[in-house]
């Protein structure tokens, strides 16, 4: 896999959870990248997220859509 491909999975907002604890887990994208991937991956999310913000109606990106649904269960 490239790295554009890793920097599309890991900047998504959906993460696994821990079956056992419910823990948030990192993307295995993230780890397969290198320290310029991942500030390459940095930039892109940041942008991603502004664009996503811009485009919903209450200013929401697809992280804060995600902690609020998991917050209201």
């Amino acid at each position: 896999m490239n790295d554009d491909q890793l920097t599309e999975l890991a900047s998504g907002a959906f993460r696994e959870r821990d079956r056992r604890t419910g823990r948030i887990l990192p993307s295995p994208a993230w780890h397969d990248l290198d320290a310029d991937g991942r500030q390459a991956l940095y930039e892109h999310t940041v942008v991603s997220r502004t664009l996503e913000a811009a485009l919903d109606p209450d200013g929401r990106s697809s992280t804060v859509r995600a902690v609020l649904a998991r917050i209201r269960g």
